[in-house]
């Protein structure tokens, strides 16, 4: 598989996990856009499918409005937009289990 293949597919089940954390707090698009302070909600339909990534500085208020650990949430992205960077710093930790939402 070529890389900027893997990557989109990386992406992609990142957009996936998003979304099914979304999906588990019961909020819309809507409602998680204004939780993260993006002014188009349509931003969160694009990272679910997999098109764009959120900005690292902005992972923490992610997190926080996913009401998932922020280290958790810190690693998983890590693993999915950076999996070389994971491979160095998460080394010792396994992949994180495909689409399972840690609740």
């Amino acid at each position: 598989m070529a890389p900027s293949q893997r990557a989109q597919l990386l992406r992609k089940e990142a957009g996936d996990w998003l979304r099914k954390l979304r999906e588990k707090r019961g909020l819309s698009q809507r409602e998680l856009a204004d939780k993260v302070g993006a002014e188009i909600y349509t931003l969160i339909a694009q990272l679910e499918h997999g098109r764009g990534r959120i900005s690292p500085d902005r992972y923490l208020v992610w997190a926080d409005a996913l009401e998932i650990e922020r280290r958790e949430f810190v690693r998983r992205l890590t693993y999915y937009y950076d999996p070389g960077i994971y491979k160095i710093v998460f080394q010792d930790h396994a992949r994180p289990k495909r689409l399972k939402v840690p609740f």
